[in-house]
């Protein structure tokens, strides 16, 4: 039979594990993945580098988890922003719109996450994360499609090259780190607008 940790135990590991993860993302929103050592998440999180390695079994597994835990947050905003009513493009730009507002109000940080050269293990989480917020915007592209309301396409080829083209658009305002989101967030809308088919006030 495999042993099993005491409850009291495995809380108390668990409380450790959050704990540095919450240290982790404060230092990643200040300094990004540059300033992420296992030292310095230590010292952030008050406990010694060998504790932070009884959380987590290496550097990588801490930045992939670090990583997975901040999107998640990111994705479940984004998701939440087409549960709305109106149209399906209405929807798509909805959740562009909070994808790129929630990143301008931590540009250092979102533009950890975005681009900033990590570790490998993180570009296996960008990946992934990248197909699920694709899966996002392609469940609302394809329910245009049926209902008539967007021309016919590919849904999941419209969707990650929304996806790609967000985030490259947002990549250098996040380096600037002091852009108006009122100077790239309706440009990023129109574009939406336009790549699903449609068209906004600037066409007509």
């Amino acid at each position: 039979m495999p042993y099993r940790r005491p409850p009291a135990v495995q809380a108390r590991l668990d409380a450790r594990r959050e704990r540095v993860l919450e240290a982790a993302v404060r230092l990643l929103s200040r300094e990004g993945y540059g300033g992420c050592s296992v030292a310095a998440i230590a010292a952030e999180a008050g406990i010694s580098t060998g504790s932070v390695y009884q959380s987590f079994a290496s550097k990588s597994e801490l930045a992939a988890d670090l990583f997975r835990t901040l999107v998640a947050r990111e994705l479940e905003a984004v998701a939440a922003s087409t549960d709305r009513p109106g149209t399906a493009a209405g929807r798509v730009a909805a959740a562009v719109e909070t994808f790129a507002s929630r990143a301008l109000q931590a540009p250092r940080r979102a533009f950890a996450l975005l681009a900033e050269p990590a570790d490998s293990a993180v570009d296996t989480e960008r990946l992934v994360f990248r197909r699920a917020f694709r899966d996002v915007y392609a469940e609302q592209i394809a329910a245009g499609v049926a209902a008539g309301e967007l021309p016919p396409q590919s849904a999941e080829l419209t969707a990650a090259a929304l996806v790609g083209a967000i985030a490259e658009a947002l990549v250098g305002p996040l380096a600037d780190g002091d852009a108006d989101p009122r100077d790239v967030i309706p440009g990023l809308i129109t574009f939406t607008l336009r790549a699903l088919g449609g068209h906004d006030a600037a066409d007509s």
